[in-house]
């Protein structure tokens, strides 16, 4: 029943999240969470802003955060943006940069909040299909259009995109901005940071869910031109400018001044994600190259629906989508060496005598 309702939300389909289970224990592998705890610095800065000072509002421009990511970036804190995850900032993107005339071009096959967005803000936009290897195609987003969306490392692919095939889709859109949704940027992808003082139209979106394993404190930041920060935060500031919390800004600088812990971490997860492709490949799955902290696997003999079930059944949990061209894949998380042996077990004796 959807009285009461407006005709914008009728029209909508939202995004669906992975599932979080509460009634029994599973090696969760399906949401891309990192299997290892945050920095103790994040930790210890939490713990420190847990005080007195919580009944009075955070920094609404962030200032702190802001220098600190300026500092780690090589930028200004007047090209830093920060929000409440980085879905949100995404989202306050879509409204910042993009108008319903001129239609936003993403993949088809790509982060499915996308087309939630551009619905939920009524722009138009097109899905560019990736080739049969889940490549991008370039000259797409060559053609004339109101802005661009790529994910980079693609999710739930894992492919990359090049610095030097986002140099061309900047330079042959000049006039329209191009968003690079960095998610999973640090698990051995080459960032377009980099790119942002040559080119006024590059926005890069990044997050402290994935690679500094505080998805629970919802921290995002987008860095770009001085002229392009500006315009999120008069969207932001038109509908909320308490984004983040003291705890949340306290955690993320923490995490922040503890890079050898990042690299660490990410570097643990480059190699179990490397042994997993190789036992996967051995059984005899299709695994697509990936610089994310996830797999993207099919099995020519088992459908992707029958491994996610006898997954479950046995206690893991992975991701799939009922979808043209990926239903028969499946995006599994990388967990710990301990989780990535269990789910080889597991796959194993599905796909045994196949």
């Amino acid at each position: 029943m959807k009285k009461y309702w407006s005709n914008r939300a009728r029209s909508l389909t939202p995004y669906v999240p992975g599932e979080q289970p509460r009634d029994r224990q599973f090696i969760k592998l399906n949401t891309n969470e990192n299997p290892y705890p945050p920095s103790p610095m994040a930790l210890a800065a939490i713990r420190a802003a847990a005080c007195d000072t919580l009944r009075l509002y955070p920094d609404p421009e962030c200032t702190s955060l802001r220098e600190v990511l300026g500092a780690t970036y090589g930028l200004k804190p007047e090209q830093i943006f920060v929000g409440n995850g980085s879905d949100e900032v995404l989202a306050l993107c879509f409204q910042a940069f993009f108008d319903p005339e001129r239609p936003v071009l993403f993949p088809d096959i790509t982060y499915s909040f996308y087309p939630v967005f551009a619905d939920l803000y009524g722009l138009t936009y097109q899905e560019v299909p990736l080739d049969e290897n889940f490549a991008l195609p370039l000259e797409p987003f060559l053609e004339p259009n109101g802005g661009v969306v790529i994910a980079n490392p693609n999710a739930p692919t894992g492919r990359e995109l090049s610095l030097c095939g986002i140099r061309t889709i900047l330079e042959a859109n000049p006039d329209a901005v191009v968003v690079v949704d960095e998610a999973y940027v640090d698990f051995g992808a080459h960032s377009a940071v980099e790119l942002i003082d040559r080119y006024p139209n590059l926005v890069v979106v990044q997050t402290m869910s994935k690679s500094r394993s505080l998805a629970g404190l919802r921290v995002g930041f987008a860095m770009g031109h001085e002229n392009l920060i500006a315009a999120l935060n008069c969207v932001k500031n038109s509908f909320n400018s308490y984004t983040l919390d003291r705890l949340a800004l306290a955690g993320a600088e923490g995490a922040l001044r503890d890079q050898d812990y990042l690299q660490a971490t990410a570097m643990k997860i480059q190699y179990t994600r490397a042994c997993t492709a190789s036992q996967l490949k051995q059984q005899g799955f299709i695994v697509t190259d990936s610089a994310a902290n996830f797999l993207f696997v099919s099995h020519p003999d088992v459908a992707a629906k029958d491994l996610l079930d006898g997954l479950r059944q046995r206690g893991i949990l992975v991701r799939w989508w009922d979808k043209p061209r990926i239903s028969n894949y499946l995006r599994i998380t990388v967990g710990t060496d301990e989780e990535m042996q269990a789910l080889c077990a597991a796959t194993a004796e599905l796909v045994k005598g196949r």
